[in-house]
């Protein structure tokens, strides 16, 4: 009888020991509008998609909330002379299946993101090889001198080799191509989570990952992460007011007064290293979804004036964004190595008249009609962007028709380069000027749609990734600035400004490019 009893009270202390909250599974419920779209981290060169894959992958340099660079799978790197850098790796790492990381999945990775399928070649432009010098080192070889080599290799994400070999994944999804493979929906990472369900717009989780190597520097207690993709704004808000998610990445504006007084809940603002625009086909002979046959409006410079001058920057800021935008004049934000600060302030005048009478000069008095993409759940209010621009164009002629739809059908259009005018919004990783020229005006830029080739600029980008005369840099990306500002390369609209809404019983500091970083994360 004393033996039974004892028994039952030891059984009876172990539930009480595990139903008490020290024992208690933190779990974190979050949302946003669009879900990732890809599980593979070199196939889409997207900000959720990166922000996904940096919860299970890690590169050898990374960034904090702050923006500050850290060691991360590297622990140290050096010039070792004009053409080579060397870094140094962290030893004793493991990827989430046991495998230890080592130098050839540091070389694997590399050329993974350099192949034709990836849309991170762009980061690394001056990469010509990268060789393991043994288990610890590795060089990597650079066409000429590199000045921001670690700023360029914070989103190259390593894979293991033998993983990928197993899984038929050496090479990056093709994407545009809607090509399946084991990567999408699955992932071997070294980072601080482990992907443990993947249900593309459905559901996500990831859960601690407790052999993490940064877990003593970054002691999270966050121990599974469900992230849900809720399209409808009110329905994004109710889930946070009624409990059912802890966390939403976008609330929608209008409802922020409403979020914060709520009791449990707070806000969280900063301005995003990410800026909206408009991109116009100004290299095909004719556009496809324009009634003018036989030759290209948006060839004509002119008509690229005339349309900035009609986008009215303020009522889109005061009206759409109810003030959480910057105007702007430039496709890059404050914080960007290089950021034209004059040139930004220089916003085109709203001047409907003149930009009649400049599309009369370019020969279309009567305007013309064009196809507007956009995406409905990327950028913050941008289908309703959207909008607002299709009355403004329609002021002076040009009759805009709207398509709306998701960013997993917006985006393969404009890697094919198959539209005429397209919104699209660029943040800066690198946190360098060199990034925006080589993907957005640079010819053959991976996601430079517009057609545009400017043999100076061509030159200068070149130039720019290889000078190390810091001065001389700067003279150059200040005059690569200026000329494609002149030339209306694109219809700049503003800077984003990020809100980020929460329980209070949530730290989680917010990060400018909209990332949010949950090994910084805790729970009460």
């Amino acid at each position: 009888m004393r033996k039974g009893f004892i028994k039952i009270l030891l059984v009876t202390a172990l539930i009480f020991l595990m139903s008490t909250p020290a024992m208690a599974e933190k779990v974190l419920r979050w949302a946003s509008q669009g879900d990732a779209l890809t599980y593979d981290p070199m196939s889409q060169n997207e900000g959720p998609t990166i922000s996904a894959s940096r919860q299970v992958y890690e590169a050898l340099v990374i960034r904090d909330y702050r923006q500050q660079k850290e060691p991360c799978l590297a622990t140290s790197w050096k010039v070792l002379d004009p053409k080579t850098w060397e870094f140094k790796l962290r030893q004793g790492v493991k990827f989430h299946d046991g495998t230890p990381f080592t130098a050839e999945d540091v070389v694997f990775s590399f050329k993974r993101a350099m192949s034709p399928t990836s849309e991170f070649k762009g980061y690394i432009p001056s990469v010509v090889d990268v060789k393991a010098v043994d288990n610890s080192t590795i060089h990597i070889i650079t066409s000429g001198p590199n000045p921001i080599m670690p700023d360029q290799v914070t989103n190259i994400f390593i894979m293991s080799k033998k993983w990928c070999e197993k899984h038929n994944s050496v090479q990056p999804q093709n994407f545009k191509e809607k090509q399946e493979m084991y990567t999408v929906r699955n992932a071997n990472g070294t980072g601080p989570f482990k992907l443990e369900l993947r249900e593309p717009d459905i559901k996500t989780i990831i859960v601690k990952n407790p052999d993490w190597w940064g877990l003593k520097q970054n002691p999270h207690n966050i121990d599974r992460i469900i992230y849900t993709p809720i399209t409808n704004a009110a329905t994004r808000v109710a889930a946070l007011l009624s409990g059912e998610v802890d966390f939403v990445l976008d609330p929608p504006f209008q409802d922020l007064a409403r979020i914060s007084s709520s009791p449990n809940l707070k806000t969280q603002q900063v301005s995003q290293i990410r800026s909206i625009f408009y991109g116009l086909d100004q290299g095909s002979a004719e556009l496809r979804s324009s009634n003018i046959k036989g030759k290209n409006p948006f060839k004509d410079k002119r008509v690229r004036q005339a349309i900035n001058m009609a986008i009215d920057r303020a009522s889109i800021q005061k009206v759409v964004m109810r003030g959480l935008s910057v105007p702007c004049a430039v496709i890059t934000a404050p914080g960007v190595h290089g950021y034209p600060q004059e040139l930004d302030k220089n916003l085109p005048p709203l001047d409907l008249e003149k930009a009649k009478k400049l599309l009369a000069e370019a020969g279309y008095p009567n305007g013309f009609e064009v196809n507007l993409d956009v995406p409905n759940d990327r950028y913050n209010n941008d289908e309703a962007i959207g909008q607002a621009t299709v009355g403004m164009l329609g002021k002076i002629g040009i009759k805009v028709k709207l398509v709306s739809q998701s960013k997993a059908l917006h985006f393969p259009k404009i890697s094919k380069k198959t539209s005429d005018f397209y919104m699209l919004g660029w943040g800066v990783p690198t946190l360098d000027s060199a990034y925006v020229f080589s993907y957005l005006y640079q010819k053959g830029g991976q996601c430079n749609a517009t057609g545009y080739d400017n043999p100076r600029v061509n030159e200068l980008t070149k130039a720019i990734n290889e000078e190390t005369n810091l001065s001389k840099r700067d003279g150059m990306i200040a005059e690569v600035w200026k000329i494609v500002n002149d030339d209306v390369v694109y219809i700049p609209i503003h800077h984003q400004v990020i809100v980020w809404a929460m329980k209070k019983n949530l730290e989680l500091p917010i990060d400018a490019q909209d990332s949010p970083q949950f090994r910084f994360g805790r729970m009460q």
